[in-house]
């Protein structure tokens, strides 16, 4: 199946590769909704996003969007503008549990389905030092969170409950799940 992902995402492109998916990467340009209900923010920007994308794609080809976030104490974190929010982000993370939320939508091709992936992060007591460190590495930026759990965050990180490729930024098991319907239809 080929299909388009409505996004610039280096890592959602990855993914895709490494699934051995045939796509085209067509950013949405759509602003994100940042404020209600978590869940349904999320779901509803990807659905945006692959709205948006599947005016301009070609018929019968399927859009992919995604929107992945942080949520705690019950509240989209976003991404970082700079070190002291990355710092700060992460310090309310150290030693708690928090949940990452992905809203996947596929349309186009007569079709419309959306679907929300949670995954628990546990982070481990991280102290000042290692905040620091991690910050200075730049690798919070472009990052839901302030991290990458793939890269040197990875080390930021006690426990997962549920998808990692969630964390990541594109739940996979969602992902095949949509696309094994499609074919099925």
């Amino acid at each position: 199946m080929k299909l388009v992902l409505a996004s610039s995402s280096p890592r959602r492109r990855e993914l895709l590769g490494l699934l051995g998916v045939e796509f085209e990467a067509v950013p949405s340009g759509v602003a994100e909704l940042t404020g209600g209900d978590p869940p349904v923010i999320v779901v509803e920007n990807a659905l945006r996003k692959a709205r948006a994308v599947a005016g301009r794609a070609a018929p019968g080809v399927p859009v992919l969007g995604v929107d992945t976030d942080v949520i705690y104490d019950g509240r989209l974190l976003g991404k970082p503008v700079d070190d002291g929010d990355a710092t700060a982000r992460l310090r309310a993370l150290s030693g708690r549990t928090h949940e990452v939320l992905s809203g996947i939508a596929l349309v186009g091709a007569g079709v419309e389905r959306s679907e929300l992936v949670r995954t628990a992060v546990t982070f481990r007591e991280l102290s000042d030092r290692e905040i620091e460190a991690y910050v200075a590495s730049g690798e919070w930026r472009d990052r839901a969170g302030g991290y990458a759990v793939q890269g040197l965050g990875s080390s930021l990180v006690e426990r997962i409950e549920g998808d990692l490729s969630n964390v990541i930024g594109l739940p996979i098991p969602a992902l095949s799940r949509m696309i094994a319907d499609l074919q099925d239809r």
